[in-house]
């Protein structure tokens, strides 16, 4: 039986490059809400949208940067619970501020 040597550098590429996709994504849904809410004239609720849509952004941004600069070791460790809830909750609440921007 042959044994083949897992390569170190393509899975922590594979994760900074999924981080990186991931965070343009969130920007661009960002962006978009923030776009959207000028369209249909600044409302209150629009304009309150969108400032939580970049607090999200941010905190998602924060977090991806934590674990994209943590891959830079020879053994990156794994990504802490708190961090993987962070990302999810600023995820999902990007999505509703960014819906709440089309009512």
């Amino acid at each position: 039986m042959t044994t083949t040597e897992r390569d170190p550098g393509l899975q922590p590429e594979r994760t900074r490059l999924a981080w990186r996709r991931t965070t343009l994504s969130c920007a661009v849904v960002a962006l978009l809400a923030f776009r959207q809410a000028l369209h249909h004239g600044a409302t209150t609720a629009g304009v309150i949208a969108v400032a939580l849509s970049l607090l999200a952004l941010l905190g998602f941004l924060a977090v991806a940067h934590r674990r994209v600069a943590g891959m830079s070791t020879a053994e990156p460790a794994p990504l802490s619970p708190r961090h993987a809830l962070t990302a999810a909750a600023c995820t999902v609440a990007l999505a509703v501020f960014a819906a709440a921007t089309l009512f």
